[in-house]
This record gives structure tokens, sequence and C-alpha cells, in this order.
């Protein structure tokens, strides 16, 4: 037998298809307005038992359990506010065949809550294995925890993993350890009719298929001037490169676990809090530039460092590649691929870009709202 549901429950109660000797009763009753999106729906049959319980809508199919005794019925998910639902329930009493039905809408909040960015969203695309789910939200949430519970990841190949949220509006993902490669991860968001806090209510439910690639790591130490790229545990290549100088902070490259974020060819960089005329301005353009922080730092080509690259750190905190290395390594990234550097006294801030690998996995998991 096939069960569908899809409810929400309100003030009010039907007793339908009625007799002296047996009744089943709809909760939210037939005709019931402004139901609240996160209420319930009941189906209970006195001196009967229920055969089905079939749900129909404007919004989302919600699902439902039926009671080993088949007297009672009741829904486990939320509705879409501002839709018109009806609940048919198909009972039996001493062999005859009743239909009872109720027919409500709910609630039409003045404010909703929808997700209007995932990261990563690209159509067809492969990220790495350190790549997180990054999910922001049209306004601030207050309930945390009540839209924290509505998301759900699933992986092909399971993995523990937690959400954090980075102010009112993103959470997002990381895994314990890095994704295994190759493989489909399922995000949904069962987002509509959830309970937001201050009267936001979920509009609709979202969700996405993300494709991991080829496990791509990259590590480098600053101080010996090259980074050896292994794809699924093979070495690939050795790449000599000039990091930082070092004079500076700024002119540092940062050591830590970071993630390649995007890419760009050309991409004019500028000497950041300077403008022209001012000691330390620069603006350069280069070539196949992959972007691991936020504080300016890529891989780029830089044919003018080709003699220091491999033994000496000449940049402004860059790592200078070789123009055939620098497109090399910019043709195979995937967003999400790690790139770990060590050998600075400058270590990459947790926040800085997508370096959310520089927390433990632990300390992740204080940023939850159901820890």
């Amino acid at each position: 037998m096939t069960l569908v549901a899809g409810c929400s429950v309100g003030d009010g109660s039907g007793e339908l298809a009625s007799s002296e000797t047996g009744s089943v009763t709809i909760t939210p009753g037939n005709g019931t307005a402004s139901v609240k999106p996160d209420s319930p729906i009941e189906v209970k049959a006195s001196g009967a038992t229920l055969e089905n319980v079939t749900v129909q809508g404007e919004g989302v199919t919600v699902t439902g359990t039926l009671s080993a005794d088949r007297t009672t019925w009741r829904s486990d998910r939320t509705l879409t506010p501002g839709a018109s639902y009806t609940v048919t329930a198909r009972s039996r009493h001493d062999g005859e065949a009743r239909t009872a039905t109720s027919t409500f809408t709910t609630l039409k909040p003045s404010k909703t809550l929808s997700i209007i960015d995932v990261t990563p969203d690209r159509k067809g695309e492969k990220v790495g294995v350190g790549m997180p789910i990054m999910v922001r939200f049209n306004r601030p949430v207050t309930d945390k925890a009540a839209v924290e519970r509505a998301l759900r990841v699933t992986p092909e190949k399971p993995v523990e993993g937690a959400w954090r949220w980075i102010g009112s509006d993103q959470v997002i993902y990381r895994t314990k350890t890095y994704w295994a490669a190759h493989q489909k991860v399922r995000f949904d968001a069962r987002l509509a009719g959830v309970d937001a806090g201050k009267g936001v209510y979920g509009a609709k439910d979202a969700g996405q298929t993300i494709t991991i690639g080829a496990a791509q790591i990259t590590t480098g130490n600053i101080s010996k001037h090259k980074m050896t790229v292994t794809r699924d545990g093979e070495k690939v290549r050795t790449v000599p490169f000039s990091a930082g100088n070092g004079q500076t902070r700024e002119y540092t490259t940062t050591s830590g676990v970071h993630l390649l974020m995007e890419k760009a060819s050309p991409v004019t960089m500028v000497s950041p809090g300077r403008k022209e005329g001012d000691p330390g301005y620069y603006k350069t353009v280069v070539d196949h530039a992959v972007r691991f922080s936020n504080s300016g730092e890529y891989t780029h080509s830089a044919p003018w460092s080709v003699g220091s690259q491999g033994s000496a750190n000449v940049s402004h905190g860059c790592l200078n590649l070789s123009p055939s290395n620098a497109r090399w390594y910019y043709d195979i990234m995937q967003r999400g691929d790690v790139l770990k550097l060590t050998g600075s006294d400058r270590d990459v801030e947790w926040d800085n870009g997508w370096s959310f690998w520089q927390k433990s996995f632990t300390e992740w998991k204080q940023g939850s709202a159901l820890t």
C-alpha cells in the first residue's frame, strides 16, 4: 500500500465520513484558514481503520507515518506557506470503504526565508575534496537551530560533517576529513514552512547535487621554494615557485591549509591601501592566476622572476610560477582543491577566503546551532 503525505495542521478539526459506529477525523478541519505551516496534520479513525492518506496541494510533498494499528496518521514535515492543501483519507469499517476529505490553507506570512546562494553552484563543475558547502539566506536567521535541522547533506561515500554559522545569514558545511574523491553529494534544504523565528517562515525547499572530482592536493614549503601536486594519491608534478619576500607581514605568504577559490586570466594586481606615487605602490597584470585567499594571494605566471623560482622568495606574497607551470596549474585546478603551505611565520586566518580547515573539527562544530 502506498501512503502519500503532505500537510500542515492548524487550529481546527473536522469529523468526516462518520457513522453511528465509526468516524474519521482530519485536523485541520475542512475550511480552516491561516494554518501555521509548521503544525502537523493528523488523521484519526475511531471504530474504523485507515487504508491510505493522500495529500494534494500547491506546495511541497509531505511524508507521514501510519500507526501500527492503522488508526492514526501524522505528518512528519512542514508545509509551504500561503498554499492550499486537500487531505483525502480512505478508511474501512466492517468491510465498507469510506472517504473523508479536508481542504485548508496555510498562513501567508509577511516575511519569508529563502536561500539566495549555494556554493558550489556551477552546472557540470567538479570540485576538490576540501570543498565546503556555503549557504546564504535572504535575511538574518533568528532560530538558527530550526533552520539547521532542515538542512541535509548526503554524500555517496559517507563522512562526518557539521554546519557552522558565519554571521546571521550564512551557514557553511565542512567535513571532518576531506570528501572521498569521484562521487556526488546531495544538498537538500527542507525549508518550506520552517519557523525561522519572529514570524518568518521558510518559503520553499531547495537543493542541488555537487560533484566531487579528483583528489588534487598540493603541498608546498615556502622556505624551500617548491610545491608538489598529487592527484588521487599519485605525484603529478613538482613546481618551483618564488613566494613573498617577507619584508612586511603583507609581503609574507601565509602558511596553513588553503583551498583554491577561483581562477582568472588576466588579473590586475594592485598594492592594497596604496595609490599611485606612494612608496611600495604597484600595479601589475598577470596571467593564469589562481586565488587561494582573500588577502591577495594567488599562484600566477611571473616570467620576470623565473630566475628566482625554486631558490629565493621575491614576490609581494603570491606564489610566482613560470608561464608554463602557471598555465598548467590554472588548467587543472578545481575549486576546493587543497593547497597546504608551510615554512613562513604567518598563518592564514581560518576565515581568510575558504581556509576553514585551519580549525580543528572540534572547533568547527562549536559554530553549529545544534551543539
